[in-house]
């Protein structure tokens, strides 16, 4: 009985859908949005403690990848080392979001939910990928993008926060 050694098929790289060309749109404006908050904020720098800007640096790194990431092709060496990067920085955003809580005279508030939900959801993202299991994976990107990343961003701008200050002033 002979058998015959195929070569595996290539991977086919999954086009960005609809959503996530939506996804990747808000993630520029809400870049665009916060860089135009930093600028005009600029004269009180001074005053933000460094824990703000260790929690911005974090986040702008996220934000900025999330389109490159969504749009481009993905499952090469580039893809999954900018996954590595994004991961981290989600990870250690959320991390450093709970040494952050000015707005509420030291207490929590309900954005910290999202913050638990990314210190268990980004290791399980890297897991997902790293086991190739890519609808689990894109499933959890997507999820941690929308509620993470874009609507606990989005929550930054009102309600007071130094960014919505900035922004709005």
């Amino acid at each position: 009985m002979a058998t015959v050694m195929e070569k595996a098929a290539p991977r086919q790289a999954l086009a960005a859908d609809t959503y996530e060309k939506i996804l990747s749109a808000l993630a520029i404006l809400l870049l665009l949005t916060v860089l135009a908050a930093l600028l005009r904020g600029m004269p009180y720098w001074g005053r933000v403690p460094l824990l703000v800007w260790a929690h911005l640096a974090t986040i702008l790194p996220a934000l900025a990848l999330t389109p490159v990431m969504l749009l481009r092709p993905r499952g090469d060496a580039l893809h999954r080392l900018l996954g590595k990067v994004w991961v981290a920085a989600m990870f250690l955003t959320a991390v450093i979001s709970f040494g952050v809580r000015l707005s509420r005279n030291g207490s929590l508030s309900f954005i910290h939910i999202i913050s638990a939900y990314v210190i268990v959801a980004a290791p399980l993202i890297w897991w997902t990928a790293r086991n190739h299991q890519a609808a689990r994976h894109r499933r959890s990107v997507r999820g941690m993008v929308t509620g993470a990343l874009l609507v606990a961003g989005f929550f930054t701008l009102p309600f007071g926060r130094l960014l919505g200050r900035w922004l709005f002033a």
